[in-house]
């Protein structure tokens, strides 16, 4: 059974940090392409980043220089290094696993970026 658990977030004054983590057990995290998506109140659901199994990263425009993604095997976790946040960086924030093309959540963990 896959399973993934968000933590790390929470308040933060904008131009903060904050880094998510999100540990998997059931999956090998390091042999599928990894994700953080967020949604905040009233939006649809949008990609942040991706980590593909051979390391190669992508980014959403609006945190390009400012989040990076990484993972560690040893620990089959997911991180997501949040720098200079702004307010509109509020939401919920979720790990993606891709599994042979099913995707598996985790519940998500509240960001919320005010001063």
């Amino acid at each position: 059974q896959v399973q993934l658990v968000e933590s790390g977030g929470g308040l933060v004054q904008p131009g903060g940090s904050l880094r998510l983590s999100c540990a998997a057990s059931g999956i090998t995290f390091s042999l599928y392409t990894l994700g953080w998506y967020r949604q905040a109140p009233g939006k649809q659901r949008e990609l942040v980043a991706t980590l593909q199994p051979r390391g190669t990263t992508n980014y959403a425009e609006f945190v390009k220089g400012r989040f990076t993604i990484s993972r560690d095997n040893t620990k089959n976790t997911l991180y997501l290094q949040m720098n200079s946040l702004k307010p509109e960086d509020t939401a919920v924030y979720y790990c993606d696993a891709n599994v042979g093309g099913l995707s598996y959540w985790g519940q998500g963990t509240q960001v919320t970026v005010s001063s």
